[in-house]
């Protein structure tokens, strides 16, 4: 089975401890698949379901726009939330996409990610640790033996996680039990178009570079450490560290880390998430 490639997860992206939280004096209870944790929204989460396309757009800047409705006590979760999706293409070489959702009537968490496997080598070309990255942020949330984070902000200064500068991915990443796997404070800083720059992804082999920015508070930095022998597009074999995820998101666990940016959305808030990916060589 695909582990998340290319979709959006939720209703909750990343992990909750014990797959329990308390929300307005309600214990809710949600799936178990990752450990002891509720990941990616649950056993059926968003990137199960099939989305419906509700908006299409040809021309100079083409998009498309997909819609789902979640059903209250859908994986756990409480409340019915529209959920929206629109992938559009603003530049030749730019892909955006604009993730938005509405509970009706329940205060709900929701934290969206887009779980895409980026190796810009090509797909089939192994692995990504000749890669480089920068990553626009000076800490990262550290985890416990079960990839919960501990509630801790740990700056990255002088650790295996400081992409501050330039670095390839497989320089240090011996030093990482399993690899990465972690959340990323994305500083403010750089920004476009009313995003922040959130990392800088380089091929030296084909020189294409992407640079991803975002409005979300966290970024999880995967290097596909439990991908296993997958078989791909075209028979290729996908093995672990094949591809590198540059999943935005709000922070994990936050429904249960006071410290964490709130993920809760009120009846009829507007939860928005935006990314623009943008490719050159």
């Amino acid at each position: 089975m695909a582990p998340y490639f290319g979709c959006i997860v939720g209703r909750v992206a990343n992990r909750i401890k014990n797959g329990k939280f308390d929300l307005n004096g309600v214990e809710y209870s949600l799936p178990i698949n990752n450990g002891p944790n509720s990941l990616h929204g649950g056993l059926k989460g968003f990137d199960k379901v099939v989305w419906d396309v509700v908006e299409r757009k040809d021309g100079e800047y083409p998009s498309i726009t997909f819609q789902y409705e979640s059903k209250d006590g859908e994986e756990g979760y409480p409340g019915d939330v529209t959920v929206r999706a629109t992938y559009s293409l603003p530049e030749a070489t730019t892909l955006r996409l604009d993730m938005e959702a509405i509970p009706a009537n329940k205060a709900t968490p929701i934290s969206l990610a887009q779980h895409t496997y980026w190796n810009l080598a090509g797909h089939n070309s192994g692995s990504i640790l000749d890669h480089s990255i920068q990553i626009w942020a000076k800490h990262v949330t550290p985890v416990n033996e079960n990839t919960i984070p501990t509630g801790e902000i740990m700056p990255v200064q002088d650790t295996p996680f400081d992409f501050t500068t330039e670095h390839k991915i497989g320089d240090r990443i011996s030093d990482v039990p399993g690899g990465y796997d972690h959340n990323y404070v994305l500083d403010s800083g750089d920004e476009k178009n009313g995003l922040k720059h959130a990392a800088k992804l380089k091929d030296p082999s084909s020189s294409r570079t992407l640079d991803l920015w975002t409005d979300a508070p966290g970024m999880q930095f995967y290097t596909a450490n439990y991908v296993n022998g997958i078989t791909g597009k075209g028979g290729a074999v996908y093995g672990k560290h094949a591809g590198v995820c540059l999943e935005t998101q709000g922070f994990p666990n936050a429904i249960n880390q006071p410290n964490f940016p709130s993920v809760v959305v009120q009846p009829g808030a507007k939860y928005k998430h935006a990314m623009l990916f943008e490719f050159s060589a």
